[in-house]
């Protein structure tokens, strides 16, 4: 698995002040994507409907809006 390209603007065109370490989505060779985000499982663990659940091995993170709107042209349709 290789990250492929990045999905909607780079940290430094979002406004971070060093373009280093922001929000990011990528998407993936195998088609799937990656978000790096906060780590806010602890928070929001006990918040999930109850017909959402999270494995062991999987963190609920947040992005800010404005990545996922800046994403959301790069993103495919299908």
């Amino acid at each position: 698995m290789k990250i492929v390209r990045r999905i909607g603007a780079s940290p430094r065109q979002r406004g971070s002040a060093t373009g280093q370490t922001c929000p990011d989505i990528f998407e993936l060779s195998d088609g799937n994507f990656a978000v790096i985000g906060t780590d806010v499982t602890e928070a929001l663990d006990t918040e999930l409907p109850a017909d959402a659940a999270r494995a062991d091995y999987e963190r609920i993170v947040v992005i800010s809006r404005d990545t996922l709107v800046r994403a959301k042209a790069d993103i495919p349709e299908a």
